[in-house]
């Protein structure tokens, strides 16, 4: 498959990183130092590559969008129409000052997924750090780390779901844009982000934040 990676930083240099030692093809883009992309390619091995916002949508099946939150929006004018394309939205709703205001009754999701006109939106990757995401990458069976991921485009979440299970990962689905709430910063009780879970956990947590019940405590491994 091939992965348009918009944003290489910690989250987007690492994911790109993983996705390609899976055999995919990788195009990093975002930075403003090219030496930056090339570092993240050279990392990455022979299947990555560097370009452009707009060449790693032209390019991507998927494309993921590691960027701050106040610079989304330029990003994505330099992007170009993401209509069709799977996008993983990584971006947590910090600022400057710390959280962003969000609009009354909306998740960082929804706010996103509308930014992104047309894209067939998912959210994860966005709940732990890259250098944890980075070590804990590859392990197997019920040592696996849960990465939880939402949208409404059932078919685009199965898609990205593969791809966290190929790179060592159990993709656990969290609901909707609308239910994204649990898995959107900060830290903090009854929610997701930010912890450590494994697929049995990670999945009780979810069923407890659909029904609106308290997410048992965070398991200690």
């Amino acid at each position: 498959m091939r992965i348009g990676i918009i944003g290489s930083g910690r989250i987007g240099a690492n994911a790109g990183r993983l996705f390609a030692a899976a055999g995919h093809e990788v195009l990093f883009s975002g930075s403003s130092d090219p030496a930056k992309l090339e570092a993240a390619a050279a990392e990455a091995g022979p299947g990555a590559r560097t370009g452009t916002p707009r060449e790693a949508v032209e390019f991507g099946e998927v494309v993921m969008i590691a960027v701050p939150w106040r610079a989304l929006d330029d990003v994505l004018a330099r992007a170009g129409p993401l209509g069709g394309t799977i996008v993983i939205d990584t971006t947590n709703q910090y600022g400057p000052g710390g959280l962003e205001q969000l609009p009354e009754g909306r998740t960082a999701a929804q706010v996103n997924a509308a930014r992104m006109t047309g894209a067939r939106y998912t959210r994860s990757f966005n709940t732990l750090t890259a250098g944890f995401q980075r070590e804990s990458a590859g392990r197997e069976g019920d040592e696996r780390v849960a990465l939880f991921v939402c949208g409404d485009d059932s078919e685009a979440k199965a898609v990205v779901s593969r791809l966290i299970e190929e790179i060592g990962f159990v993709a656990v689905d969290a609901g909707g844009a609308a239910d994204a709430t649990v898995m959107e910063a900060p830290r903090r009780e009854g929610a997701v982000y930010g912890e450590e879970y494994r697929e049995p956990e990670a999945r009780a947590a979810v069923e407890a934040a659909r029904a609106g019940r308290p997410i048992p405590p965070t398991p200690v491994y």
